[in-house]
């Protein structure tokens, strides 16, 4: 079962401000990367769940992330259907992203207390993920249907929406500032924060200045939106 509660797990997500999102066949890569995150001050971490067999590595990093993460909220990421949602659950996920909205998976989430992400890309989507009980939305892909000033006229009339935006972040001070001015709860970023190249090399040190780098920008904008 998950380590955090439902709301402890959205609070450190909210107050993080960023999920770094990534997946890898080798567990020995996964592990590295986590760690590289969590030494960089990241706190919530979506494994995703693509490929075959991806749920087994999910499950030796819950048992990695328990012992050497402590702190750390791991959930997964491109769940489509109930049955996946269950099975990675059941393997300790602390939340639940998905690139759609599903209400079926809704339903298994909310019953173990678990937070579900849906991915939407309308109003009318955001809406009705929050009236199966969604508190977090993930706006995919965030980019493509408006960027930095769809999240701030979708807040102007439903101020009380969590937004976390995947798809066009990029860990620059310009990108990130956009997006926390514009009132996100969070922002899920993937290849940019993990260049090829260093997953190849081993360079676990670039990537963990690169997310203390990120996480710092977006506090400096959100401080400075205050």
């Amino acid at each position: 079962m998950a380590k955090f509660d439902k709301i402890s797990a959205l609070s450190v997500i909210r107050t993080t401000g960023m999920v770094p999102v990534f997946c890898h066949r080798d567990i020995e890569v996964s592990k590295n990367v986590l760690k590289a995150c969590y030494d960089g001050g990241v706190r919530a971490f979506e494994f995703t769940n693509r490929g075959d067999f991806a749920h087994e590595v999910f499950g030796e990093l819950m048992k990695f992330a328990r012992r050497e993460c402590p702190e750390l909220v791991l959930g997964a990421g491109s769940i489509v259907d109930a049955g996946t949602a269950s099975l990675y659950i059941q393997m300790g996920a602390d939340f639940i992203v998905g690139p759609l909205f599903n209400p079926d998976v809704a339903k298994v989430c909310h019953r173990r207390c678990v937070p579900y992400a849906p991915g939407c890309g309308t109003v009318s989507e955001i809406g009705f993920a929050q009236e199966a009980g969604c508190e977090l939305i993930k706006i995919f892909p965030a980019g493509d249907v408006g960027g930095p000033s769809f999240v701030k006229n979708v807040l102007a009339p439903m101020p009380w929406t969590m937004l976390m935006v995947t798809g066009a972040v990029e860990p620059t001070r310009e990108n990130l500032s956009e997006w926390a001015k514009a009132g996100v709860a969070a922002v899920g970023m993937g290849s940019k924060l993990f260049p090829k190249d260093e997953i190849a090399s081993g360079d676990w040190n670039a990537i963990t200045d690169r997310c203390r780098e990120s996480l710092s920008f977006m506090a400096q904008a959100r401080n400075n939106g205050k």
